[in-house]
């Protein structure tokens, strides 16, 4: 079944085939959520299937929302889909906007929705093997040394994220 996001096309807001959107380069809807456990962040690394960035490490989740989707609904969704995580408030951030090359002639040109959720010391987390190949928790300054270190093991956008909108993100969070 072909995938239809929201992207803009001619300044107007339309659904368009995922993988199209990514091979024009198209400005597209997004979301990214981040799940905090007081002070230490859950990354995911991206399975090997995944069609663009497989097998890099990234925030906890993203997704384009489906059409008409609200931002918190679509994080909930795809936090129960990736992660198997349930229970959970995402609460809106920020909005970011980004375009990077991911690589096979395909580019992200993003109008993010940045979530983040307050996980409790015994989160329950069951990654959905088509999705997510691992998951981790780091604290941020350890997730700075190994961006610093080992950029190529991150996705472009987590490294976008990290040194071009890290205070938006995470400044001001109930845990800091």
């Amino acid at each position: 079944m072909t995938e239809l996001i929201p992207a803009f096309l001619d300044g107007r807001l339309v659904p368009v085939e995922k993988l199209e959107v990514h091979r024009r380069g198209l400005r597209h809807l997004a979301i990214s959520v981040f799940v905090m456990r007081g002070a230490d962040l859950l990354l995911q690394r991206r399975a090997a299937g995944k069609y663009h960035t497989p097998g890099l490490w990234t925030n906890t989740c993203c997704t384009h929302p489906r059409w008409g989707e609200d931002p918190v609904a679509c994080a909930v969704r795809r936090l129960r889909e990736e992660l198997g995580i349930s229970g959970l408030q995402p609460r809106l951030r920020d909005k970011i906007e980004y375009r990077a090359d991911v690589g096979q002639d395909l580019t992200e040109h993003e109008l993010v929705d940045i979530l983040l959720a307050d996980a409790p010391s015994d989160l329950s987390v069951t990654p959905n093997p088509d999705e997510v190949e691992a998951v981790r928790w780091i604290g941020l300054p350890d997730l700075d040394r190994e961006l610093q270190r080992w950029p190529e093991r991150f996705t472009p956008w987590m490294r976008i994220y990290m040194a071009q909108h890290r205070a938006q993100i995470f400044d001001l969070w109930p845990a800091r």
